[in-house]
């Protein structure tokens, strides 16, 4: 009788987990909802193969720990999600799992969020084994592919490429007490390619906000692989307290893992490859309390705010938003190998004047096969404990490491330093040494690097295989080129840029187009206006924070404008055209044509054009062009300090006006012991300098060690203080057929060439338009030689 018992509540137990663990199969919206809504713990529901357009799913219920609410494709990766869709997560232990969402056109603000409403969130459930590639959202829409509320969430071996749009790809949300000390986990994802966003707001992962940054959220991002995640500087946003970021890796992804507001991070065993492309960057620390343990760098090619690991300098009584100081953080045992400069202090400024302090930065090893910037000290570094740090670099001895041969081997091709390192085995331990190395083995005997020496295996970073368990076979989009008409209106021009494909024209009409936010261009774009009429882009009156520029151009982009009145005078804009942001290598190329700079007056550094630290332009092309009314003309002197460096490649000024210009047209130099030696061209043709720098010391044009300068047919009147308008050195540089009238004279030497020289009035028909008369000697047929001065076009 005991033994029948025994059978019968075996069979009665197997019935009632089979009742638990009830499947469904959906084949629609509908079905699907009636299914969820009758969901025990136990329930899977299945949602059948194929395309699930413009559906919103929720995915809600109360399952419980070992015995979960299941929503599941019936094949993983043959459920495509797509159109105007959307996927809600709430309750407790809910998962989702197997999903593609693709071709999306979509007007949410979220592909997927773990929660129902500002009130319904979710805890202890999972959004898994799925992929969202190239999900489009409608125009004006700053979207997020997954927004994590609620507690103890996971979001895991997903594949997330190809977020174009504004907005960061993966977001933490700690707004509200629900959310606090959340324990979420993100790991083993692949986030895929996401192209340059231009502007703020496309980190691939952020976790909280400047104004919840004091908060803890206690969130695991680990066995992660970022490639190609470009979408800004921060790849990794940590926006609050007590995060851990470890097992990452990054690959040739332009930007960092940036500590930038909150406290305590744990930041070890990651690994940085640059894979040769540029920006590519490390760490960037921010706030206090961090460890920053066994990570491993290497052919990372950022430097500034990019660095292979920067500290930067904070704001005292710093706001929520700004930048706190330094403080308490632990760095070491970190490898860094042929990669852009460590930086102590980085974007120090009148604002950002508290250098970091009680740093403890100890055993770690920086290696570079080549000589350049390895160490940059850019505040004072009294308040930084270096302890046994060690360099093998060309160059003098650095402060805080000692210099030393490092001897290595390969695994892979991977360096890894041998036992033959007896330097690497003076070392300073504290309670925040790591006991393992980068590869999980235990510190036997405690060494300088992330390695233990004459290691036998990679870092697990390296051998990740993150992504779902099926390969999504993913295309981009072909976005061809566009001929794209605008209308004016405030926001018009900026917004049509955005979201055209490179190559594409924007058409403008006449009319005011109005800018409230700086336009950043990342791409190939030609914009032309009404050649007939008046196109004029102005800034808008008011603003609380004024433009400080118009137009970037970033990194391999190229600009070409015509047909256009740029006018800063609403806001006292400082900028038309800026480059680059400062240190940002990547040649930019800029042709403008029959376009009016006018009233840049600002005299808190401004110019029509500026060229920031450290950037470079292959060409900058003004043809047919005037600028008026303006504080500077072409400003690239901020290099001046830097031996040899130059701002752009070729500057080509053809066929126009630089007309009251309070300082110099053009700032153009290059510090070098010899003016010969290859390096920068300036070519002036048929233009004119009108009433520009009018004072005793006024250079109209400024080359000094500008290895070609080639002025020819050329006006310079109305300076009537200066004394030297042009002072040319070195043998490739000269002037021909020019006129200097009212404005001093020419002065050359180390073989420059001066060669009719007209010192004679050039007698204007119209003097405002530039038209010389019958009898002037500007026209070629009373100089014998060529036109001086414009051409018609």
């Amino acid at each position: 009788m005991k033994k029948i018992a025994l059978i019968l509540i075996i069979i009665l137990s197997l019935t009632s987990l089979k009742t638990n663990a009830q499947e469904t199969l959906v084949s629609n919206i509908s079905e699907y909802n009636t299914a969820i809504k009758n969901a025990v713990p136990g329930t899977t529901i299945i949602l059948k193969n194929g395309i699930w357009k413009d559906v919103k799913i929720n995915a809600f219920g109360n399952g419980v720990d070992g015995n979960p609410i299941v929503v599941k494709a019936e094949t993983a990766g043959e459920v495509i999600i797509s159109g105007n869709s959307t996927l809600n997560i709430y309750g407790e232990y809910v998962i989702v799992s197997g999903l593609w969402f693709k071709d999306g056109d979509s007007n949410y603000k979220s592909v997927v969020q773990f929660r129902k409403d500002s009130k319904t969130f979710a805890n202890n459930c999972r959004f898994a084994n799925s992929t969202i590639s190239y999900y489009k959202v409608a125009d004006g829409i700053k979207d997020h592919w997954v927004d994590i509320w609620g507690k103890n969430n996971r979001v895991d071996h997903n594949n997330f490429t190809g977020k174009t749009s504004p907005g960061t790809t993966v977001v933490v949300w700690l707004k509200g007490e629900e959310h606090i000390e959340n324990n979420h986990k993100i790991d083993n994802n692949f986030f895929g390619s996401r192209p340059e966003l231009g502007t703020n707001g496309g980190e691939t992962i952020r976790i909280g906000t400047s104004a919840n940054s004091m908060k803890s959220s206690k969130t695991i991002v680990e066995r992660n692989i970022f490639a190609n995640c470009d979408g800004e500087i921060e790849i990794i946003s940590n926006k609050s307290g007590d995060n851990i970021f470890r097992d990452n890796l990054f690959v040739g992804s332009k930007g960092c893992l940036t500590l930038r507001h909150g406290n305590n991070a744990l930041v070890e065993r990651n690994v940085f490859l640059g894979n040769g492309v540029s920006k590519t960057g490390g760490i960037r620390v921010i706030n206090a309390g961090h460890i920053i343990r066994n990570n491993l760098m290497v052919g990372l090619l950022g430097d500034g705010y990019r660095g292979s690991l920067v500290l930067m300098n904070g704001v005292p009584n710093s706001p929520l938003n700004r930048y706190h100081q330094v403080n308490n953080v632990d760095i070491q045992n970190n490898t860094i190998i042929n990669s852009g400069p460590i930086a102590f202090g980085e974007g120090k400024d009148d604002e950002k004047s508290l250098s970091p302090k009680n740093v403890n930065f100890a055993n770690n090893i920086f290696y570079h096969s080549s000589a350049s910037e390895n160490v940059l000290f850019v505040d004072e570094t009294a308040n930084i404990n270096f302890n046994n740090n060690y360099i093998d670099a060309k160059g003098a001895p650095v402060k805080g490491f000692k210099n030393t041969k490092i001897d290595w081997k390969e695994i892979k091709s991977f360096p890894i330093p041998t036992k033959q390192n007896p330097d690497l085995l003076v070392v300073s331990k504290n309670d925040k040494s790591p006991e393992r190395d980068i590869t999980k083995a235990v510190r036997q005997i405690f060494n300088a690097g992330a390695f233990n020496l004459d290691a036998t295996k990679l870092p697990k970073a390296l051998g990740l295989r993150a992504g779902p368990g099926w390969k999504p076979d993913i295309v981009a989009p072909i976005i061809k080129p566009a001929d794209i008409a605008v209308k004016p209106g405030t926001e018009t021009l900026r917004k049509a840029i955005d979201k055209a494909a490179p190559g594409s024209t924007i058409r403008l009409n006449a009319g005011e187009y109005v800018a409230e936010k700086t336009i950043k261009i990342s791409k190939e774009i030609t914009i032309i206006g009404d050649k007939e009429g008046a196109t004029i882009l102005k800034s808008k009156d008011g603003l609380e924070k004024p433009l400080s520029y118009f137009f970037r151009v970033n990194e391999g982009a190229k600009l070409t404008l015509k047909n256009v009145t740029i006018d800063g005078e609403a806001s006292n804009v400082k900028y038309a055209i800026v480059s680059p942001d400062k240190k940002e290598k990547g040649l930019y190329n800029l042709f403008v044509n029959n376009v009016v700079f006018k009233n840049f007056t600002n005299k808190d550094g401004g110019s029509i054009f500026k060229a920031y630290n450290g950037t470079k332009a292959d060409t900058l092309s003004f043809v047919n062009s005037k600028f008026e009314n303006s504080y500077r003309g072409l400003n690239l002197s901020y290099d001046k300090d830097v031996m040899g460096f130059y701002n752009a490649n070729f500057i080509i000024l053809e066929n126009s006006v630089f007309k009251d210009i309070e300082e110099a047209a053009v700032n153009y130099v290059r510090t070098t012991p010899l003016e010969d030696l290859p390096g920068g061209k300036l070519i002036v043709t048929n233009c004119i300098f009108s009433n520009v720098f009018n004072e005793e010391k006024g250079k109209i044009l400024k080359t000094n060690g500008i290895q070609i300068v080639e002025i020819k047919n050329s006006v310079f009147e109305n300076s009537y203080k200066t004394q030297t308008p042009i002072d040319l050195k070195g043998k490739f540089n000269f002037i021909t057929n020019s006129l200097i009238y009212n404005s001093g004279f020419v002065k050359i030497s180390k073989g420059a060439k001066k060669e009719n020289l007209l010192y004679k009035n050039p007698k204007w028909e119209k003097d405002d338009l530039f038209i010389p008369s019958k009898k002037s000697v500007l026209l070629k047929e009373n100089n014998d030689i060529d036109t001086i001065g414009l051409l018609k076009e």
